[in-house]
């Protein structure tokens, strides 16, 4: 089987490094304290390769990525931020015919929020044949009682969100930081979406703009990632930059991307069932010519044979 592009294994960052084709496969040429090393890359194997700054291509080995359908993301540190993609011709369109089947009949479009708004606060937490409407006055009660309480934990008194670009100095550094953060998140939710096929433009809760998608997922997870980070950072002399180097050090980028490709397909074909990689250890299996695969990550000294 081919790699699935919900397995954390099949996600590659890379940085400071350049990239190159040479007759046995594409390697990455890496300057360490011993000098300069190469590291083959598994091209068959990657379902997603990042390429973070200081990072350069050369047009054989994006060739080789297409090739093997790989799709390669052009990406801030640490993987935030999108700034482009190449997508291989190969990639399947499967995800992205179930997201416009299902964006373009407005009950299934209601349907997808519905589910969107029940992943956020929990299951049976949305009415029965609720608008969007209700959905949208629901969400907001609930975020800003969020905030209410983290600003009580906090001593910062009331807190307004508040996103004002015209205006971005005089903005308060919890705003700051979650403005900052969530930047940061919409990269990462953007990467998923394209690696999986989707279109980041067709929304279900947010419209009009060429990142609906993205914003309707990052959603999802502002309230355990960015919102916290935001008001952890209330005394912070320079908000922003502490919450972008926050998040990138404190997110494990290959435990969220699985997540939310497994949220986005959860989202989209509710009724079928998506493996899930474990994201506590990814283990490889060993080769046996009897009994075939078996599992690896365990001593297997314990057995009745004469060791002799």
């Amino acid at each position: 089987m081919l790699p699935r592009i919900a397995d954390s294994l099949s996600f590659l960052y890379l940085d400071l490094v350049r990239i190159q084709q040479d007759d046995t496969g594409v390697r990455a040429e890496v300057a360490t304290a011993r000098g300069q090393e190469t590291v083959y890359l598994p091209t068959a194997a990657l379902s997603c390769v990042l390429l973070g700054p200081g990072t350069s291509i050369t047009a054989r080995a994006l060739t080789t990525f297409a090739r093997h359908g790989t799709t390669v993301l052009v990406t801030g540190s640490g993987g935030v931020r999108c700034y482009a993609a190449a997508l291989p011709d190969s990639l399947s369109t499967a995800w992205l015919e179930r997201q416009a089947r299902t964006w373009s009949d407005d009950s299934q479009r209601t349907a997808v929020a519905t589910a969107m708004y029940e992943k956020r606060f929990g299951t049976g937490t949305a009415p029965a044949d609720a608008s969007l409407a209700q959905l949208r006055g629901m969400e907001g009660q609930r975020v800003k009682a969020h905030y209410r309480l983290l600003a009580q934990q906090y001593r910062i008194g009331r807190f307004r969100r508040t996103y004002d670009p015209a205006a971005w100095d005089s903005q308060d550094p919890v705003n700051l930081a979650l403005s900052a953060a969530n930047t940061c998140l919409y990269g990462i939710v953007h990467a998923a979406i394209l690696a999986l096929g989707c279109s980041p433009a067709l929304g279900y809760v947010h419209s009009g703009n060429q990142q609906a998608f993205v914003y309707d997922i990052a959603d999802l997870y502002k309230a355990q990632l960015t919102i916290p980070l935001a008001f952890s950072l209330h005394a912070s002399t320079n908000p922003e930059a502490a919450a972008r180097r926050s998040f990138r050090d404190g997110l494990r980028l290959f435990r969220l991307l699985p997540r939310i490709v497994a949220d986005i397909q959860d989202l989209l074909a509710p009724d079928t069932q998506h493996p899930v990689p474990d994201l506590d250890e990814e283990l490889v299996d060993l080769w046996d010519p009897v009994t075939g695969p078996i599992p690896g990550g365990t001593n297997h000294a314990s057995f009745t044979g004469d060791p002799t």
